[in-house]
């Protein structure tokens, strides 16, 4: 968890020349390149068809069950992945370190200039796919959710806030940055429908209500 720390907070402005690198961004604010979640309407529809069931138990969890920042190519890991497509000019050293960049957290809208500063978040946590149907699975695609760059699942965000979301669901924990809220909730469904985890009716009803504004 955090400890009491002053942190130098800078505006970031993303640059003409981010936009035109960044194709794949369709909003022109972001700076994180997290796979498009599906669209609202679909989310609702996803949302529908998931199961509703009280949450499983803890018992027998281990972050070490998700095997996670597996090597991607070469010296990169998952997490130095992810820190370079969700940064801005981000160099890494030859054993593929985020050594510096910018980086624009989506869930409370800090900028930060040290990679240090940032985890990368499980959109879905470990623990709570593990009680939402995960417990079942081979340890294989336990890794496979926990490494997903392919979904909405992993982004870079200021790390105190990804302590503080913990493992908590959407009815517990939702962004601070309410412009991001549709956005999390989208991708929350996305991930979960197609991993075809479980919903508790809490949890269902929250995000009902984030995506019925969306």
């Amino acid at each position: 968890m955090s400890g009491v720390y002053a942190r130098h907070i800078g505006v970031f402005v993303a640059s003409a020349a981010l936009a035109a690198t960044s194709g794949l961004l369709t909003a022109p604010t972001a700076q994180a390149a997290m796979p498009t979640p599906v669209a609202a309407s679909t989310a609702r529809t996803y949302l529908s068809e998931l199961t509703v069931s009280a949450e499983g138990s803890s018992t027998g969890y281990s972050r070490d069950l998700f095997p996670h920042w597996i090597t991607q190519s070469g010296a990169c890991d998952t997490r130095e992945v992810v820190l370079k497509r969700d940064g801005t000019n981000v160099t890494q050293n030859s054993s593929c370190t985020a050594v510096s960049g910018s980086w624009y957290s989506e869930y409370d809208g800090a900028s930060w200039t040290a990679a240090s500063d940032l985890d990368i978040d499980h959109m879905v946590p470990l623990a709570e796919a593990w009680r939402s149907g995960a417990s079942s699975w081979t340890t294989a695609k336990r890794q496979s959710f926990a490494n997903d760059l392919t979904r909405p699942q992993l982004i870079a965000v200021t790390d105190n806030v990804n302590q503080s979301k913990g493992d908590q669901d959407p009815a517990e924990w939702l962004p601070s940055r309410t412009a991001y809220r549709c956005t999390y909730a989208r991708a929350w469904v996305h991930v979960k429908h197609y991993y075809n985890l479980t919903v508790d009716s809490a949890e269902k009803s929250a995000l009902q209500s984030v995506l019925n504004g969306c």
